[in-house]
């Protein structure tokens, strides 16, 4: 193990974010540098549990108490292999990911568990400062032509991993740049894109190729792309958003977050001087309080909102975990991130009822109730409706599943209950040759099991292309959080 006593002499530490008044001028990530001997310290609180149950909070299996070990040994490099041997992108789980690893921390008992991310986030930063990150090109081609619809976490960990070993991988991405949402969901402040750019030059020299611009089942026909590949792996996401069917939604000023976020992310991208949608001198209201939510809001705070704020249906979490969350699940408590550290109001339990617009159809504010839960439903109480102004209003409830018309109909795969593309133990479809990977077969997910779902899939992708067993398996399909 590392520091025998870390855990006892140690508390835990993580990054100061920079100011909020010099932090919402600009797009960039919200954390200062954490000192690498501070670092090596925080490593040094990891008791290398007998059994890690770290391990059971992490779909990739990532092998935490063995890098924590080699950074408290300051052997960097080494801590480096181990976090790849799990991990395609540890800079993205590192980032973005809400860390359930340190939830099931065995030191959080019943004290602060290990700074697992910041660890991690620390590990291939320095790894890529030192020059360590270096592509794997294949020694032996198999011939095999594998096409991967989209390029989100999941995509991109197929395709890595299939042309490690061996094979003809094109990524085939709707939009303009590949990425998915780590392009253009994910705002710049959670995640600046040099680290998603420097991956793909990686995946590039491996021998990754990227065609954007292409729709498949559009610009491409499922009978060419089928005809021309070997093997498919579906990697679109869950990207059928869940609406408000409500009065007064066709009122301009109504969007979708995923309507909101990207042309934004285009503006600290330069490729807009503004965003189309923009919440300068607005009061904004935001509808749902989970990360994308958070998203809008520290969004809408750069472009000089007037005010934000953020309505949740469910009641607001406790501060600390109930008796029906023990550990090691995911504690469901009450959390501020950095974008609600920026401002704004948060209201919990309540519903929107109605929005209000102005006689140039244009959304004023919006008609809101507080709400209670019997009989396994929200219902309103009487006597609690008010009217708030809302000039910009995000949605943000969440996604329903993959988008059926076009590819998912046209292939003819079969579906789950859920709505999601089925798929076997292999991650293979009712359509031979087809695989799927991510949210387009397991429903909106983490960021982390993303990238297992894509490795997982890549490996049933492999044995089915060559008949053999080396890639591994993080998960299988049927695998859930422990939430």
């Amino acid at each position: 193990m590392a520091d025998p006593r870390g855990f006892l002499t140690t508390r835990r530490e993580v990054p100061t974010t920079r100011p909020v008044f010099l932090r919402l001028k600009d797009w960039r990530e919200v954390y200062e540098e954490f000192e690498g001997q501070r670092l090596e310290k925080q490593a040094g609180r990891c008791m290398d549990c007998g059994i890690p149950f770290c391990h059971q909070g992490c779909p990739l299996g990532n092998l935490i108490p063995e890098w924590n070990t080699l950074v408290w040994r300051e052997d960097w490099r080494q801590a480096a292999e181990r976090l790849h041997a799990t991990n395609n992108f540890p800079e993205f789980t590192g980032t973005l990911c809400p860390a359930p690893c340190e939830t099931a921390c065995v030191v959080g008992i019943n004290g602060d568990p290990v700074t697992i991310k910041r660890v991690e986030i620390s590990i291939i930063d320095r790894a890529w400062d030192e020059g360590w990150v270096t592509p794997q090109v294949p020694e032996v081609r198999t011939g095999k032509k594998v096409a991967v619809v989209g390029s989100g976490p999941a995509g991109l960990a197929a395709a890595q991993q299939l042309t490690r070993a061996g094979h003809d991988v094109v990524v085939l991405e709707r939009a303009d740049a590949i990425g998915g949402l780590l392009r253009y969901g994910i705002p710049e402040f959670k995640m600046e894109k040099w680290r998603l750019d420097r991956r793909l030059d990686q995946m590039r020299a491996e021998g990754t190729e990227f065609r954007v611009s292409v729709n498949v089942g559009v610009d491409v026909t499922v009978e060419e792309l089928r005809e021309s590949y070997d093997a498919v792996v579906l990697a679109g996401g869950a990207t059928a958003w869940r609406d408000l069917p409500i009065p007064g939604r066709s009122l301009s000023g109504v969007h979708q977050a995923m309507e909101y976020l990207p042309p934004a992310n285009r503006v600290a991208r330069g490729d807009l001087e503004q965003s189309p949608i923009h919440a300068g001198g607005k009061h904004v209201v935001v509808i749902g309080g989970g990360d994308t939510g958070a998203d809008c809001v520290g969004t809408a705070h750069r472009q000089g909102a007037a005010s934000v704020t953020q309505l949740e249906i469910m009641p607001r979490p406790p501060e600390v975990r109930s008796a029906t969350n023990p550990w090691p699940t995911y504690s469901m408590i009450y959390r501020v991130s950095s974008a609600h550290e920026e401002g704004g109001e948060r209201v919990y339990a309540v519903s929107t009822v109605e929005f209000r617009g102005d006689e140039n159809g244009a959304v004023q504010s919006l008609q809101l109730v507080e709400v209670a839960f019997e009989g396994g439903k929200f219902v309103p109480v009487e006597g609690t409706e008010r009217v708030i102004p809302a000039q910009l209003v995000t949605l943000a409830m969440g996604f329903l599943g993959p988008e059926r018309a076009g590819l998912i109909e046209e292939l003819g795969v079969e579906l789950d209950g859920r709505g999601n593309v089925a798929r076997d133990r292999s991650f293979a479809t009712s359509v031979d040759g087809v695989f799927v990977a991510g949210d387009m077969g397991r429903g909106q997910s983490l960021i982390v099991w993303a990238i297992a779902e894509g490795r997982s899939a890549a490996a049933g992708v492999d044995a089915y292309l060559t008949g053999r067993d080396l890639l591994p398996r993080p998960i299988g399909p049927g695998d859930r959080p422990m939430v």
